[in-house]
């Protein structure tokens, strides 16, 4: 398992997609300059991105925890292990 790619073959679905001209500029983006009140909105706005994302990132760690409950207990046991040894 050494020589095996870790990547996996889902690697196309992380492509990102080209935009056309049909699709709307994203707020915030190079084409639509910030303008003098955009600024608590574009902060609320990268707080719910964040929010997303990190639902998102705690979501693909459960399955990956419940699709290889092994290294999922080796990375507890590890912690764990981290834990007793830290000194206050």
């Amino acid at each position: 398992m050494a020589g095996r790619d870790r990547r996996g073959s889902g690697s196309a679905a992380r492509t990102p997609r080209k935009t056309t001209e049909a699709d709307p500029p994203k707020p915030g983006s190079s084409i639509d300059p910030p303008g003098p009140d955009d600024g608590p909105e574009n902060a609320d706005d990268r707080r719910r991105r964040r929010a997303q994302f990190l639902r998102e990132l705690n979501e693909a760690k459960e399955l990956r925890d419940r699709v290889q409950p092994r290294r999922a207990r080796a990375a507890r046991m590890r912690q764990q292990m981290r834990m007793r040894t830290f000194r206050w």
